[in-house]
């Protein structure tokens, strides 16, 4: 059996980055910025007011002085002209600034009455101008790869993109096999149980950005699985769910190979999701995930989240592990890396983690009340409260 890391080295070895395309700004949230983006504009693009009050010339404040108002500038409507010496403007927060005003005074450090305004004898000291160009310049940008936040499109639009360049949405179709699966909102058999593993897998692949095509299920013979798997041609990436293993119904490889697959590997020494198999069909990468719903949902994470980064140009890292402090004694790891469900938070200031009692890979119930894996390494020998392990955020 393979490594973690040696399997998880061959399947991102299967995958490219994918094309990029021009998506409206409003879409590209989310979306993996595949270019640089380069502004030609300044922002602000013009010295800019960052408080409502007046704007005078800085060597003419003195407590007591008096200026005239002989203005007005606003936002989206700027003083039309210049202001000299014993002059002011009134001016409001992002107003542009008129020439010969280098300080705005705020409107509460000022007395006025009617058109003319003495300054008090305490007046901050901040200038509160922005100078042009204060928040970026023509020529910055934002650099790819990147992940969009929301942060990101504000600043996009303020650059004046309109279009954004992003990597396609790698398209993946995810088949759930067996023939005692149904479909949620479907009455199961007396033998047959809900499909979720296809569901949650979505789920998790959506949100990192994926397109998720929906298989039917699946039986257990030949040529369901082979229909099946020729309604998956033209994904990016084809997911098995179940028929990985090596019962008499677990026909996934054989019926797989006589389409053409060629295996990079089977079998990985991990807990959950041993029976994991690899390899590609007519170039199209597939990837075969264990049936239990836990060891579904680990693999999916740990294996498919960064085969996902390869497609998106995001590299072809392994998910990003932390370190934190155990909240409970462990009793020691066997064989196989092991990728406990668990609940992290900070505890007395420390991030701080808590495995579930329960690891069986049937229960969904522990999963989903759990945001973080703890990882074990083979062997691993027993652990006591408050010592160190490593863990990776599933949420």
């Amino acid at each position: 059996m393979l490594t973690v890391t040696e399997a998880l080295n061959k399947i991102t070895d299967l995958f490219t980055p994918l094309p990029m395309e021009l998506v409206p700004l409003h879409q590209a949230s989310g979306r993996v910025l595949a270019e640089d983006v380069i502004t030609k504009r300044n922002q602000p693009p013009f010295a800019a007011s960052s408080m409502d009050g007046y704007g005078v010339a800085n060597d003419a404040l003195t407590p007591g002085a008096e200026f005239t108002v002989i203005g007005e500038s606003a936002a989206g409507s700027g003083f039309d002209g210049s202001v000299g010496a014993g002059q002011a403007v009134r001016i409001f927060t992002g107003a542009p600034v008129p020439e010969g005003v280098d300080r705005v005074v705020m409107q509460e450090d000022v007395l006025r009455l009617e058109n003319v305004i003495t300054i008090g004898q305490e007046v901050e000291s901040a200038h509160f101008i922005r100078p042009a160009g204060d928040d970026f310049s023509a020529g910055d940008g934002i650099s790819a790869p990147r992940r969009l936040t929301p942060a990101d499109i504000a600043l996009l639009a303020a650059m004046n993109i309109s279009e954004v360049p992003v990597r396609r949405k790698p398209v993946v179709a995810l088949l759930a096999t067996g023939d005692e699966l149904v479909m949620p909102g479907e009455v199961p058999g007396p033998d047959q149980i809900i499909a979720s593993n296809n569901f949650g897998l979505a789920a998790l692949l959506e949100a990192q950005g994926a397109e998720i095509r929906m298989l039917p299920i699946a039986k257990d013979t030949a040529q369901s699985l082979t229909l099946a798997l020729k309604l998956a041609r033209g994904a990016d990436l084809i997911v098995t769910i179940g028929g990985a293993s090596v019962g008499d119904h677990d026909i996934v490889q054989s019926v797989a190979s006589d389409l053409g697959l060629k295996t990079a590997f089977y079998k990985v020494a991990m807990r959950p999701g041993k029976p994991l198999m690899a390899g590609k069909i007519d170039e199209t990468p597939m990837i075969g995930l264990p049936g239990n719903p836990v060891s579904s949902m680990v693999c999916g994470h740990i294996f498919l989240r960064p085969a996902l980064n390869v497609m998106l140009g995001l590299g072809d890292h392994p998910l990003p592990r932390e370190l934190a402090r155990l909240g409970s004694d462990m009793g020691p790891n066997g064989g196989r890396e092991h990728y406990m469900r668990a609940s992290l938070g900070v505890e007395y200031g420390q991030l701080t983690i808590h495995p579930a009692d329960r690891q069986d890979s049937a229960l969904l119930s522990v999963l989903a009340k759990s945001n973080a894996l703890l990882v074990r390494p083979p062997n691993d020998p027993a652990r006591k409260s408050g010592e160190m392990v490593e863990v990776i955020r599933t949420t």
